[in-house]
């Protein structure tokens, strides 16, 4: 092994911590979004707190900070095999959850994994979007939509023939993670006082 990887891990986890929301919300609105609303440096606040363009500008760019590093990166590394894809695809949703651009702050990863899934493992990530998709309809909750997917997405890469063990491992990892990230989610929502889509 060269010290390439290395350098391209490095590089996953700086595309990663890229903070799409806080810059757009400076730029744009005159905000720093860290104070509003959730305080969280992700698409649901930028949407909730900026505007519905924000929102979707938002995940369109965490989205390919996590999809470019994993697509691009195992070209140029000279290296077999899925352990580097997936060490990138790490390091760029750590960059994210995780960002020195804001004192180590950011959002909680879901849509930075999803572009991780797009490039290792795309029919994994339409089981995880399909779930979000009819846990948010049915009850208006994103964070628990987000929750749900994150399950779903490794139980699907487990269940699906032919998967690679280290992508799979990697997913429940990923999946564990982004979990964890909604920690206070998880406490509004057995609380009882979490968010729904269209509330005030």
């Amino acid at each position: 092994m060269t010290t390439a990887p290395l350098l391209l891990v490095l590089a996953a986890y700086a595309a990663g911590a890229a903070p799409a929301s806080y810059w757009i919300g400076r730029a744009f609105y005159g905000k720093d979004l860290r104070t509003l609303g959730s305080g969280n440096l992700g698409a649901t606040n930028a949407y909730r707190m900026l505007s519905p363009w924000a929102g979707i500008v938002v995940v369109a760019v965490d989205a390919f900070k996590g999809f470019a590093p994993v697509w691009w990166f195992p070209r140029w590394d000279g290296e077999e095999g899925a352990v580097w894809a997936v060490a990138y695809g790490g390091a760029a949703v750590v960059g994210h959850v995780f960002s020195f651009w804001v004192r180590f702050r950011g959002g909680k990863g879901v849509a930075t994994s999803a572009g991780v899934l797009a490039a290792l493992a795309p029919a994994a990530l339409g089981a995880g979007f399909a779930a979000w998709l009819l846990v948010a309809l049915a009850t208006r909750i994103v964070s628990l939509a987000s929750i749900v997917a994150a399950a779903a997405v490794p139980l699907a890469a487990w269940l699906l023939p032919d998967g690679d063990p280290v992508v799979q491992g990697f997913l429940t990892v990923v999946g564990l993670f982004v979990m964890w990230a909604h920690r206070s989610n998880i406490r509004r929502l057995l609380a009882g006082t979490e968010h729904r889509m269209g509330a005030p």
